[in-house]
């Protein structure tokens, strides 16, 4: 829309203040995060992508923000910026929201923040960055003073009366650097990068793939060759677990942000470009491929299917009850097949069977603690998953018996006559079933009482006394041996 001009001898209290969206005012690119949305919920019309190509970038954010439109009262937010924005119009200061987004978006972001006097954006034919955005801005104001956080924006910040900056990227402060600009003010609203990137690619879920050295742990034929490939097959599938993890934070962006913990998350807060988050998919990726290799054939196998598991839990199966953790819970199984592959070990029936109802359990339970922590908050479902906090008392009950199977499932083992072969003293294993209860049972609790927020297996590894019950499991296994 055409934005109305303050007088020619503007002071500072009344010269225009244009801020950019992508990147300064929000953390995030929203281009990217519509892609992403449309993705999710629209992968048909995803595949369109390359068809709106031709018709230039201004065409692309269109046609994206039509079909995958963002909430505005979502998005993530510069917090120093906004105080800012907000300080000068309360001294009543023009501010104008002066964007390459779609025109779509920035009139629903000036809507719900009420704080611009008028707004200049991409109209579907126009991309409004850089010089194009300049000559629009000269063409309504003598001067003005502006924000922004790219290189693209160097020359708006060149012609700008006073030039301000906001999670400025490196590009742009080599640029600064070395056309000797002066800033007025910069504004700074991130995590610190090493940490934003190892909880993206949670390494602290890299603990459930210890399951792949289960196998080879439990058949007591340990040497150097089979300890060096079951490592290698960890940290192969551990790299492929971070890219699914990546590329479901990646499709999950908007439900994340709905979510009283998962929008901190870096995608959903903005920590963490998404272009970023894609290249970091390929590297993992890579990183993987290079080590698969070396591996046996079977191996590569498991971790097809595992790909293609989390990828179709990630596009669809989350959102059907019952299904999701079903499908979870065949995800922490086939770490042990995995791990049994790469090392030729045989997956005991017994172990299936144990694993599987214990997984399904945890499972049960990561769903039942998030409905646990709706229902205290008083809503009454889930977003983007099937679920209604009336389910609750069901779910607990499907839990806990899938706990109870799984320690009589232990049980049953301990009486094989073949566990023998195993363990000198095999009815020590007995010392073990208590401690097991004890465990699963202390998790529902703490999952009743709203209590248990994270994931049971990461909780497990955080946990001083799941820590110390492992430890003792481990000692009274090796003191039946």
């Amino acid at each position: 829309m055409p934005l109305p001009a303050p007088s020619a001898d503007a002071t500072d209290s009344l010269r225009p203040l244009c801020v950019d969206l992508d990147g300064t005012l929000v953390k995030s690119d929203t281009l990217w995060d519509g892609v992403c949305r449309l993705a999710r919920n629209q992968p048909l019309e995803f595949l369109k992508l390359p068809l709106w190509l031709p018709g230039g970038r201004a065409h692309v954010k269109a046609e994206v923000a039509r079909r995958a439109p963002l909430d505005a009262a979502r998005l993530p937010y510069n917090t120093s910026v906004l105080r800012y924005l907000q300080a000068q119009r309360r001294e009543g200061r023009p501010i104008f929201l002066t964007t390459g987004a779609d025109g779509s978006l920035a009139e629903r972001v000036a809507a719900h923040l009420g704080l611009f006097q008028g707004i200049l954006a991409s109209d579907g034919k126009t991309n409004l960055t850089s010089k194009q955005k300049l000559a629009s801005l000269q063409k309504s104001f003598q001067e003005f003073d502006y924000i922004g956080n790219s290189r693209a924006d160097l020359p708006l910040l060149a012609h700008a009366r006073n030039a301000m900056l906001a999670n400025p990227t490196l590009g742009l402060r080599l640029a600064v650097g070395s056309n000797s600009l002066p800033i007025a003010q910069v504004f700074i609203d991130q995590r610190p990068p090493v940490r934003t990137l190892f909880r993206a690619i949670r390494v602290h879920q890299w603990a459930k793939n210890i399951l792949l050295l289960a196998p080879l742990a439990l058949s007591h034929r340990l040497n150097q060759h089979s300890i060096a490939t079951a490592i290698a097959a960890f940290f192969c599938f551990s790299f492929i677990a971070s890219a699914n993890y990546l590329v479901n934070d990646l499709l999950d962006i908007e439900s994340d942000r709905r979510h009283p913990s998962k929008r901190l998350r870096p995608f959903a807060a903005g920590d963490l470009p998404v272009a970023g988050g894609i290249a970091l998919v390929f590297l993992l990726a890579s990183a993987s491929l290079a080590i698969l290799p070396q591996l046996p054939i079977a191996f590569a196998f498991w971790l097809g299917i595992y790909i293609a598991g989390t990828l179709a839990y990630s596009l669809y199966l989350k959102r059907i009850p019952l299904v999701d953790v079903l499908v979870l819970s065949g995800l922490y199984t086939l770490r042990l097949l995995a791990g049994g592959a790469a090392t030729g070990t045989e997956i005991s029936q017994w172990l299936a069977g144990f694993s599987t109802f214990l997984f399904l359990s945890l499972a049960m339970v990561k769903r039942f603690s998030e409905l646990e922590n709706l229902r205290e908050r008083g809503a009454s479902g889930t977003h983007g998953r099937g679920y209604l906090v009336s389910d609750m008392e069901q779910i607990r009950t499907f839990g806990t018996s899938c706990a109870t199977a799984s320690a009589v499932v232990f049980m049953l083992y301990i009486g094989r006559p073949d566990v023998t072969d195993l363990y000198r003293h095999p009815t020590r294993l007995w010392l073990i079933v208590p401690l097991l209860i004890y465990w699963l049972y202390r998790v529902w609790l703490l999952a009743s009482r709203g209590d248990l927020e994270d994931d049971p297996v990461v909780f497990a590894m955080r946990d001083p006394v799941s820590l110390a019950l492992g430890v003792a499991v481990v000692a009274l296994a090796i003191f039946a041996a």
